[in-house]
């Protein structure tokens, strides 16, 4: 089996989908790697690293025509009429947000599986993408707010006197959330959080962190999945009038609150950014989602009554070399899932849906959108 790695053209979008040490391993396992001229160039890994690893390095048409499988950061939107009947994507496909692209893919006859649909159980945490980039948005939204806060994070007492530590708050302690907790620790800044889901008060103490208690009926507020649910309007306008104080009293304020599949709720309003000090800093996490901040503008930066916000649409993007690396260990780890004991002596992939990684991840099969949820908002979307 030939496994193809195109170059990635969301805009924007600096990562690849395998790198060098990954095609290598490919290469070792018996499958063939041809990759797109340039594929890795923007995250660090030149084409001539991975024809040193023993992969071919073609043309984009190439690629496309003469792959089994092909592995993307971003397989929808899709090059619908370069993919084949029976050929194999793998990727970001943002099923739930844009419900009608998959419909497209299908129709192409390709078989797709999506990475954000991974299911949160131990055997699959290591193919885990959209924690491994949650990860990275983390870390670098904390960095992104020490480069624009006009002071800076530790306490330092100097001969010049002493300074005051930067009082950090972060909305949303899943991984991204929590990632950044720890980067602020890190850099020696005082740091407060809050979630919607009571149950991660631990981990965010463990972090060196404040939990914010807020009085609201949270019982329903966390999915199978682990996933924060969405809320109604009077839940988060009552949020939103509790959390008016805390962010008053901080520098630097870090969102990341996301609903898999629908717009992010808005938790910090523009009258909430009002009363926080000028030079103060926000970073939106969610932006990509429409933000969780009301003024945010993706990939902008605002600045209002003397504060910055920011709303970057892509973070792992930013950090593309190390962000490459985890995206594809999950996705090859993903890849021998699929492929399973026999490997590349198989002559084709067998979908396995009494596995639960493998049929909760095919999106599409036979012409046909195959997953359930996906269908729902399909159906949803007609009768609307």
């Amino acid at each position: 089996m030939k496994v193809g790695v195109p170059r990635e053209t969301w805009p924007g979008e600096r990562r690849v989908a395998l790198t060098p040490a990954a095609a290598a391993g490919l290469k070792k396992a018996g499958l063939d790697v041809v990759v797109e001229q340039d594929a890795g160039e923007a995250a660090g890994f030149p084409s001539a690293a991975y024809a040193q690893a023993g992969a071919v390095v073609a043309a984009r048409d190439v690629v496309f025509s003469s792959s089994d499988i092909l592995l993307q950061v971003r397989s929808v939107p899709a090059e619908t009429g370069r993919l084949r009947s029976g050929q194999i994507v793998i990727g970001f496909a943002d099923p739930l947000g844009a419900p009608d692209a998959i419909l497209t893919l299908a129709r192409t006859g390709a078989i797709a599986f999506s990475m954000e649909l991974m299911p949160r159980i131990t055997r699959a945490q290591s193919m885990d993408a959209l924690s491994s980039m949650a990860t990275i948005a983390g870390y670098k939204g904390v960095i992104m707010a020490a480069d624009h806060l006009p002071r800076m994070f530790p306490m330092l007492m100097t001969a010049a006197g002493t300074l005051t530590a930067a009082r950090v708050f972060v909305v949303g302690a899943g991984v991204a959330g929590l990632q950044a907790i720890a980067q602020a620790r890190r850099l020696g800044a005082k740091v407060e959080a809050y979630d919607v889901r009571p149950a991660v008060k631990e981990q965010v103490q463990s972090l060196g962190a404040r939990f914010v208690e807020m009085p609201l009926e949270t019982g329903d507020a966390e999915d199978k999945g682990g996933y924060a649910k969405a809320q109604d309007e009077s839940f988060y306008r009552r949020q939103r009038e509790m959390m008016l104080k805390v962010v008053a009293a901080s520098d630097v304020v870090i969102t990341t609150a996301l609903i898999p599949g629908k717009r992010a709720p808005v938790l910090v309003t523009a009258e909430m950014v009002a009363g926080m000090a000028p030079g103060s800093v926000v970073v939106d996490l969610a932006a990509e989602r429409g933000g969780n901040c009301e003024l945010t503008r993706p990939d902008e930066v605002v600045v209002h009554n003397g504060v910055t916000i920011l709303g970057p649409a892509n973070p792992p993007a930013l950090v593309p070399n190390h962000a490459s690396q985890m995206y594809s260990k999950n996705i090859t780890t993903f890849l021998a899932h699929l492929l399973g004991k026999d490997g590349a002596a198989k002559p084709s992939l067998d979908v396995d849906l009494s596995d639960e990684i493998t049929r909760e991840t095919l999106l599409t099969r036979d012409g046909q959108v195959v997953h359930a949820r996906v269908n729902e908002l399909l159906a949803a979307g007609a009768r609307a």
